[in-house]
């Protein structure tokens, strides 16, 4: 009986967002009296960051500060429409809505601006301070805080914008059924290390190593954030979490989180994340969407590692102590 070391390495590819009936998502941006920028969306912040991504976009967009940006996720009785927050489409699809919203806001503001300074809008730029300013002359400038003024209370403007990203549908072939679904794809590659114990069964998670390409960072630490986290929960489905052999029946299953089997501190292996950048031709700024598939590839990548280190092939997860020893016990008598 040992302690026996493996590698296991794991390759995907997952589609952001999905292509049935078009994907489509609203957004609308306007601005207050004192010059701060209101996003509205039916897109809903699940704890990913969704409203720090697209507060960036739309400041990026208008020319403005991030923080003068307010993000509304309100519903869908009273937001423009959604989809919804699913198949890592948020940034993606929200994002891009975002974009053409406050494109459209930011060409009624500069129009308000070029009116109070008597230019053409065409001839202005933001400075990314809040201001607004002729374009090789920035002497001669305007605060965003008064082109909203202006607008609100003297030239009878509304700062605003509507914004859609809808791709076309894509529908299957009639002789093959092949069909398009989705635009872009983002990409994972794990190693993972393991030790497993041939007598109990046990296995240490040693190390993970992760290379994602996800597009383009928009927020380089959030991303890390997230796909840390993700890695974590990758070795947690793929070690530890499931309601077998409870469910369906649930005559003597747990009753709470504390008898849920995850993954404590001192449990998770040590973590490197390497992100890739690669933009997307359609994604808001290059972004594509690496929310789920920052789980995915440690899955297999300790699955192949287990076999790696003991021979023997476990399909089914939670992969346990007593199925590796199971399996190996098979592999004996055969």
């Amino acid at each position: 009986m040992a302690i026996r070391r493996g590698r296991g390495i794991a390759a995907i590819n997952y589609p952001t967002g999905m292509n049935l009936g078009g994907d489509p998502t609203q957004a609308l941006v306007h601005s207050t009296p004192t010059g701060n920028f209101m996003v509205t969306l039916s897109s809903v912040d699940l704890g990913q960051g969704m409203k720090q991504i697209m507060a960036q976009i739309c400041a990026e967009t208008i020319g403005v500060p991030t923080d003068r940006v307010i993000v509304d996720t309100a519903d869908t009785d009273t937001g423009p429409h959604c989809m919804g927050t699913f198949a890592s489409r948020g940034t993606h699809r929200a994002g891009n809505a975002v974009i053409q919203a406050a494109k459209e806001a930011r060409q009624v503001m500069l129009e308000v601006a070029a009116e109070e300074l008597e230019v053409n809008a065409s001839d202005l730029e933001t400075d990314g301070q809040g201001n607004i300013q002729v374009k090789g002359a920035p002497q001669k400038s305007i605060s965003i805080f008064d082109v909203a003024l202006s607008a609100h209370f003297k030239r009878g403007r509304s700062i605003s914008g509507r914004g859609m990203f809808l791709i076309p549908r894509s529908y299957p072939e009639k002789e093959t059924g092949a069909m398009k679904p989705s635009t872009c794809y983002a990409h994972a590659c794990t190693v993972a290390e393991v030790e497993v114990d041939d007598e109990t069964g046990e296995v240490t998670v040693l190390a993970v190593k992760n290379v994602f390409e996800i597009g383009r960072a928009l927020n380089p630490k959030m991303v890390e954030q997230q796909l840390v986290g993700g890695s974590w929960m990758g070795i947690s489905h793929a070690l530890y979490e499931t309601t077998e052999p409870y469910y369906p029946n649930r005559d003597h299953g747990g009753t709470d989180f504390n008898q849920y089997l995850m993954p404590g501190p001192g449990d998770l292996a040590e973590t490197e994340i390497i992100v890739l950048e690669r933009p997307s031709a359609d994604g808001p700024f290059g972004a594509k969407g690496p929310g789920e598939m920052c789980a995915n590839p440690q899955i297999p990548a300790v699955a192949n590692a287990v076999f790696d280190a003991v021979g023997v092939r476990i399909d089914t997860l939670p992969i346990t102590p007593e199925r590796i020893l199971r399996a190996l016990k098979a592999q004996a008598a055969g």
